[in-house]
């Protein structure tokens, strides 16, 4: 027990490191100020502590996100701080609202193209955003790309963004005079280099904003887009976490976890949040299990705010960039670009509309403008929207109709059975698409993982050609294991 407890409080002060320059960077991209920085941390405190005791999803650390962020930026741009934070507020609410109204369990009919194209369109208005250092201070910024590709594969205990901005900032002092309008003919590298400069070191206080009804009508729309956004944002990470950990998350209590959340940021002058998967991912992968080790990473956020306004002013902009664009690239879903020449065509045009939908309109509409196109998409190839799934006289489960983002969850919901043995046939799917094969395989990953015999039979051809094609190298191995094309 005193093991258990010790390891969550380590992963909590790991996730702490590994979200302190995030936070501050993503609060200083929404505010476009110093003072962002603290508005980032806020968010990362309150948000991150409330969800983390109220949510849904066990070790699920909350905080600053790129989608919210981009969304945040604008409402700050047009209404200011004071009525951003009322938006907070207001989008904490919403979610409250959705979690009590069970709308958390719609994440499960959002295909998987819809959320690969839209996370690569918040990492592309991420990257244009921070072209403008780019352009001042292209050194730093490729320098801080650098260390930390450097730095994570050879040093594993300590956040490769930690490092980079450490070494950027002690470094920097004396190699600024040498980098000040560096120019190989008329390329400029380097030009003048920005810092974030001093912000108020203060203890986070409650402020009660204006709830006159004017102002409230004018904030009902960008509220309910954070809400929106939020909650798919969280609810993806969510289902990230189950594919991890094995367990099923509770997707309306995680909403209202997020809600209480979001409402109590806005409360402290934070900056709205939403479930981060690469913290949430570094949170369970160092020992974190329950939200003791999420809620540990908010209160040590608290004790390093106080101290922190003293070096905070010395960090570079550029090296913030760099975390920042290291960071989006990442969030792209690199496996599934990698194989648009064999994936199913419907799926292809359905992750790029939202992609560039979400770059060049709004995200919510690329969101619905996906999940509409990908339903055409599917009826187009099969008129039935959902699967049967029968157990037979032998134990068999048969599934009959097609495995899609309209039916997947429901199937692989009926084959957790919890037994030691399990006999797939699939010789009645008539159509899959990308979010059914991926459900298929991460369901076969775990069922291997826990020590589940899987007996997979009548497996027909199409349905092969599209699990091998979308499989990673493991999955695929597997796959022939347990359909009995190669030996265990």
């Amino acid at each position: 027990m005193v093991q258990r407890f010790a390891r969550e409080l380590l992963s909590g002060l790991t996730v702490a490191i590994v979200a302190l320059p995030l936070a501050i960077a993503f609060g200083i991209t929404a505010t476009g100020t110093s003072e962002g920085a603290l508005v980032g941390l806020y968010g990362a405190i309150f948000a991150g502590f409330f969800a983390a005791v109220f949510g849904g999803t066990p070790a699920q650390v909350t905080g600053p996100t790129g989608p919210i962020t981009v969304v945040a930026t604008g409402v700050i741009a047009a209404h200011g701080l004071e009525g951003a934070f009322l938006a907070f507020i207001m989008a904490g609410a919403f979610q409250i609202l959705f979690g009590l109204c069970r709308l958390g369990s719609l994440i499960r009919f959002i295909p998987h193209p819809v959320v690969s194209g839209f996370m690569g369109g918040i990492a592309l208005i991420i990257i244009l955003g921070e072209l403008d250092q780019v352009q001042k201070s292209f050194l730093i910024v490729a320098a801080t790309i650098v260390l930390m590709l450097a730095s994570a594969r050879v040093i594993k205990a300590i956040p490769a963004s930690l490092i980079a901005l450490v070494s950027i900032a002690a470094i920097l002092p004396f190699a600024e005079p040498l980098l000040q309008n560096l120019r190989i003919g008329p390329v400029t590298l380097n030009g003048a280099v920005d810092y974030i400069g001093q912000i108020p070191e203060s203890i986070p206080t409650l402020n009660i904003p204006d709830f006159s009804g004017s102002v409230l009508l004018t904030l009902v729309l960008p509220a309910l887009s954070i809400a929106l956004l939020g909650s798919i944002d969280s609810l993806l990470t969510s289902v990230v976490m189950d594919n991890i950990t094995g367990r099923r998350h509770r997707s309306n209590r995680e909403l209202v976890g997020q809600g209480l959340g979001n409402m109590a940021s806005g409360l402290f002058g934070g900056l709205a949040s939403a479930g981060a998967t690469v913290r949430s991912v570094v949170n369970v992968r160092s020992g974190g299990r329950t939200g003791l080790s999420a809620a540990t990473h908010s209160v040590i956020l608290l004790g390093l705010v106080a101290g922190l306004g003293a070096v905070v002013q010395f960090i570079p902009l550029a090296a913030l960039s760099g975390i920042l664009i290291l960071t989006a690239i990442g969030m792209f879903d690199w496996e599934s670009l990698r194989k648009t020449h064999v994936a199913p065509r419907g799926d292809v045009v359905v992750m790029f509309a939202t992609m560039i939908i979400t770059v060049l309109v709004d995200l919510t509409v690329a969101v619905a403008v996906g999940v509409a196109v990908a339903l055409i998409v599917h009826f187009a190839q099969s008129r039935r929207s959902k699967a049967s799934v029968i157990q037979d006289e032998t134990g068999t489960y048969r599934v009959d109709g097609p495995l899609s983002f309209l039916s997947i969850d429901r199937v692989l919901t009926r084959l957790r059975d919890d037994e030691p043995k399990l006999s797939l046939s699939l010789d009645k799917v008539s159509y899959v698409d990308m979010s059914g094969a991926k459900g298929l395989l991460t369901f076969l990953d775990h069922a291997r993982g826990s020590d589940i015999e899987v007996d997979l039979d009548g497996l027909p051809p199409h349905l092969e050609r599209k699990l091998v094609t979308l499989a990673n190298d493991e999955q695929r191995d597997n796959l022939k294991i347990i359909s009995g094309r190669a030996p265990a």
